[in-house]
């Protein structure tokens, strides 16, 4: 396949991330979206415009994203028309007021029919905030502090807790990548943290820790539960008297509708979403049964901009979509068109790659010393052919077949110059920059 441009241009791109690490925190907003957990040297950095899975950068470079799709809230795909519509119609008519908006009662009734076992809503406007409030609930109805918890839940000190030692220089060992700083160590031991699919390590800890009133965790990422796995948490939960979060933050809507605790016919007694929820706007919402969510009138949890419009309408267009379109099987089914041509193009190339589902998070990993390097190589050669790529695709319903056939195209030319570059054991030289940051670990 031809490179349809070898010299992309991104110094506007540069010089506002220059800027940008000397005026913000950190120099960017979601630690994800920090241009060195891509590339080194050569990652855009910025967009101006994004429609469909088209993204142009701030130097009017054109891409086609296949890679994090915002990181995972754009699952209609970028500015979707009908979410967009409805958005719209309430800006034009005031976001907000002294008064409260019907569509967080719209949005509280759909979600309702949704969960059928649950018998009350919350809102916030993002996913950790939603994941925090939530375990504020829980402990408010079971009395008791302690949370044992399973996979990724956000940046609030309940959950960063867990990386505080008993001596200081130990902090962060739990898990790598996630720095508790400022955090208060007086939280040290309040939360536990367990792995998928190892029940004993929860048995463990239920007992060594009598006071676990929150047992939290996302129901499936990369792999299905094994051995009954959530029916055994739910039985766990049940035992102790603990209350059952189930996160759906990031599996919500794709692996499953509304959530993956539908697939596997476990019933938790609060569950939490955002990200593609909204379709990019801001919103977050909690579902919770009835003897649960009593405590949470007695819990003080306001904030202004839970009353605002846009989130519940953008919220309600995005439902109705996701569920008319049948999005969890759809992303699914297109997922893996793609996976399959990672795998018949690795073989053509003789790649070593294994790529692991489920659909809607599709990844493939280099099985190789240079895995790392690898990777980057990838994005890096792929931006050539005008595409944000990445070993980890979160699908979306603007992924169509016809882009994929393209996208493969370019794929079996990038693999073809890994291979050679493997070959002449040149991968770490090609790679401009040196090796990006590592990302954190999960427990899923």
């Amino acid at each position: 396949m031809k490179q349809k441009n070898t010299s992309k241009k991104i110094k506007k791109s540069q010089a506002l991330w220059r800027h940008a690490q000397e005026v913000m925190l950190g120099g960017v907003s979601l630690l994800s979206k920090k241009p060195e957990r891509f590339l080194r040297e050569g990652w855009p950095v910025y967009f101006t415009k994004a429609k469909g899975i088209e993204v142009w950068d701030l130097d009017g470079n054109h891409y086609k994203d296949f890679s994090y799709m915002g990181v995972g809230p754009n699952l209609l795909g970028y500015a979707d028309r009908e979410v967009d519509a409805a958005v719209k119609k309430v800006i034009n008519a005031g976001n907000q007021s002294t008064l409260n908006s019907p569509e967080e009662v719209e949005l509280a009734d759909l979600l309702l029919k949704l969960h059928p076992w649950a018998a009350q809503v919350r809102y916030a406007r993002s996913g950790g905030e939603i994941a925090a409030i939530a375990v504020r609930i829980a402990r408010a109805h079971s009395g008791r502090d302690k949370v044992a918890f399973c996979g990724y839940h956000g940046w609030h000190d309940w959950y960063l807790a867990t990386n505080l030692a008993k001596k200081k220089n130990l902090d962060g060992h739990l898990l790598p990548g996630l720095q508790p700083l400022g955090v208060p160590r007086a939280l040290s031991g309040s939360a536990l943290p367990f792995s998928f699919n190892k029940i004993e390590e929860l048995e463990a800890l239920v007992r060594k820790h009598k006071d676990i009133g929150v047992i939290a965790m996302e129901p499936m990422r990369h792999h299905e539960p094994e051995h009954n796995f959530l029916k055994k948490v739910r039985t766990i939960a049940d035992r102790i008297g603990a209350v059952l979060i189930f996160d759906e933050i990031s599996s919500g809507f794709r692996l499953g509708f509304p959530g993956a605790h539908t697939r596997f016919g476990v019933i938790p007694d609060i569950a939490i979403y955002s990200k593609a929820i909204s379709n990019g706007y801001p919103m977050a919402a909690l579902v919770g049964k009835k003897k649960v969510m009593r405590e949470a009138h007695a819990s003080f949890i306001s904030s202004t901009y839970h009353s605002e419009r846009i989130g519940p309408a953008a919220a309600l267009a995005t439902l109705r979509k996701l569920e008319r379109v049948h999005i969890d099987q759809y992303v699914e089914r297109v997922g893996w068109l793609i996976g399959r041509e990672w795998q018949r193009l690795a073989k053509k190339h003789e790649l070593p790659i294994v790529v692991e589902g489920p659909g809607a998070f599709i990844n493939f990993t280099f099985t190789h010393p240079d895995a790392q390097a690898l990777k980057a190589l990838f994005t890096q050669e792929m931006l050539r052919y005008e595409y944000l790529a990445t070993p980890t695709m979160y699908v979306s319903y603007a992924h169509k077949p016809a882009d994929i056939v393209h996208y493969a195209k370019a794929v079996d030319a990038v693999f073809g110059s890994l291979a050679e570059a493997l070959r002449r054991g040149v991968v770490h030289r090609r790679l401009r920059g040196g090796l990006p940051e590592s990302g954190f670990v999960r427990l899923t």
